[in-house]
């Protein structure tokens, strides 16, 4: 008896490997076969709004965005708010405005709607229920009483034996019917299959992993009839007709767990692409408890959409070798991107990177003639909100474009603009007290504002202006220091700052005389009632 007890165990057993053989070897082939088909791509970005989105999410974001739009595909924008405990009010609109301002535009998502909605996760709760009922039907699932109490005891006898803390399946034994008419609060909880199981992964290649032997079943369906993760992404995804997963290499462990589910529900999975980590410069995990991996915080510093995004695809791979110089548009990404070579190492950020990039980016606007107005337009609502707001006459395209061109030897991003230091290329200062031997000397003033004059608008540059005011220091007999610190004064209310000549080329000939003229005319009054 025990004989044949141990032989029926043996082949149990036996039959056990070969299903998860099977299984395994038929997710290996249907992943392959899914990604070398580009038709009907569909890919999903799916936040929770628990806070401010950050890098990581971006990440997820663009690389979706990427896949879709290389395939001819949509891409979804899902709100994953099923946790109510952790929302955030307000979050998921700034999850919209953030893809919208880096150009990640949705196909179909809560304000846009699509034949597959609704596309916020707490407005599908009765989906879910129904679902995980089926799962309770077809004995995929089951309900479990285990009390709030007894799991933390659980989970303190597992830390007090240094195990992994994991649910036992006690509730697993017992039988329907008693469980159907209890009435006591329970949540569901899905039964997971014993045994290893591989599956392809489109960056890391082939995953074996063995969920049942890390953790206990995990619960689908919780009390307050909310679901879970687990069984809410794999109802979307499916519903949606979600042909692609990509997400943060943190799910990874987690596929098994939906692959089980999609198999329980008699549907087939998605291909599954699971990215790298992002990790600080020094190798330490990049945390979004981090304030500046937040895109808002980066976006209020400066840092363009589209470095951002550069910054991110240069860390992450997708496009084979790049130069030291190598900045992409959004449309040269979808057409460069090839998913074979995502990398699957983790990701180092430097934040030096990030500066030189936003650099770069600036430099390659102001060699585009409409790129450059368009940057002209940013830097104006950049003043406009402003703590002090700049009088209009300061906000002409003529004058931005020409401040712009002048400072992007030295500009990392547009706020270096708003800098104190550069208050003066957008006020006019205040009549100031001028050195004593330049104000006995008002004709030197006009003869000065009259060879600004003959100076053509093409010609008043750094070179030319810099010729101009030796030999008007050296005709008018005042030391070339003593004018120059004269005329910064004037021009600025400055002691200290750029060279004068810089300091003119900013501000552009029309201003500059108009500064010098108010002062020559100030001067002009006061001599003619000091006379009177």
């Amino acid at each position: 008896m025990i004989k044949q007890a141990i032989c029926s165990w043996s082949r149990y057993l036996s039959a056990r490997r070969l299903l998860f053989s099977c299984r395994s070897l038929r997710y290996l082939a249907s992943a392959t076969s899914s990604y070398k088909c580009d038709a009907n791509v569909r890919v999903r970005f799916a936040p929770s709004p628990t806070g401010e989105m950050h890098l990581g999410s971006l990440r997820t974001a663009l690389y979706n965005y990427l896949f879709a739009k290389k395939h001819g595909g949509q891409f979804i924008l899902r709100i994953e708010d099923t946790d109510q405990t952790r929302v955030v009010p307000g979050a998921a609109q700034r999850i919209v405005d953030t893809l919208e301002w880096a150009g990640l535009a949705p196909d179909e998502g809560p304000s846009l709607g699509g034949n597959f909605g609704p596309y916020v996760q707490s407005e599908r709760i009765q989906l879910y229920q129904e679902y995980a009922h089926r799962l309770l039907e077809t004995g995929h699932a089951y309900r479990c009483f285990c009390t709030d109490v007894r799991l933390d005891l659980l989970r303190k006898d597992a830390m007090r034996n240094r195990q992994i803390p994991r649910y036992d399946n006690r509730c697993r034994s017992l039988t329907p019917d008693s469980t159907k008419l209890s009435g006591k609060p329970h949540v569901i909880r899905f039964k997971l299959s014993e045994g290893d199981l591989t599956f392809e992964d489109g960056v890391h290649g082939p995953v074996t992993l063995n969920t049942a032997e890390r953790e206990g079943d995990p619960v689908i369906l919780k009390s307050d009839g909310f679901p879970t993760y687990h069984l809410a992404c794999v109802v979307d995804d499916h519903l949606m007709h979600v042909s692609h997963v990509l997400r943060g290499v943190e799910w990874q462990v987690s596929t098994p767990k939906h692959i089980m589910l999609h198999e329980a529900l008699g549907w087939e999975p998605p291909r599954f692409f699971h990215l790298p980590l992002l990790l600080n410069k020094d190798g330490t995990k990049l945390s979004k408890r981090q304030g500046d991996v937040h895109v808002g915080k980066l976006k209020d510093a400066g840092f363009s959409p589209e470095t951002l995004l550069n910054f991110l695809v240069l860390a992450g791979g997708g496009f084979g070798k790049q130069e030291k110089d190598t900045f992409y548009d959004l449309d040269d990404m979808v057409s460069q991107f090839n998913p074979d070579e995502l990398k699957g190492s983790s990701c180092r950020l430097d934040p030096e990177r990030l500066v030189q990039l936003n650099r770069l980016h600036l430099r390659r606007c102001l060699d585009d003639p409409g790129k450059t107005l368009s940057l002209a337009g940013e830097l104006r609502r950049l003043l406009d909100q402003h703590q002090e707001p700049v009088p209009s006459d300061f906000l002409s395209d003529d004058d931005l474009v020409r401040v712009l061109r002048e400072t992007a030897g030295r500009l990392t991003s547009l706020n270096d603009l708003l800098d104190p230091s550069m208050d003066f290329v957008w006020r006019s200062p205040s009549l100031v007290e001028e050195d004593q031997q330049f104000v006995e000397n008002r004709d030197a003033l006009q003869d000065l504002c009259s060879r600004l004059e003959s100076v053509s608008a093409d010609k008043f540059n750094r070179e030319t202006l810099g010729v101009l005011l030796h030999n008007a220091a050296s005709d008018s007999g005042i030391k070339y220091s003593q004018l120059m610190q004269s005329l910064r004064k004037l021009l600025s209310g400055l002691q200290k700052g750029p060279g004068v000549a810089e300091m003119m080329t900013l501000l552009g000939k029309e201003q500059t005389l108009r500064r010098l003229r108010k002062h020559v005319d100030q001067r002009g009054s006061e001599q003619s009632c000091s006379r009177g």
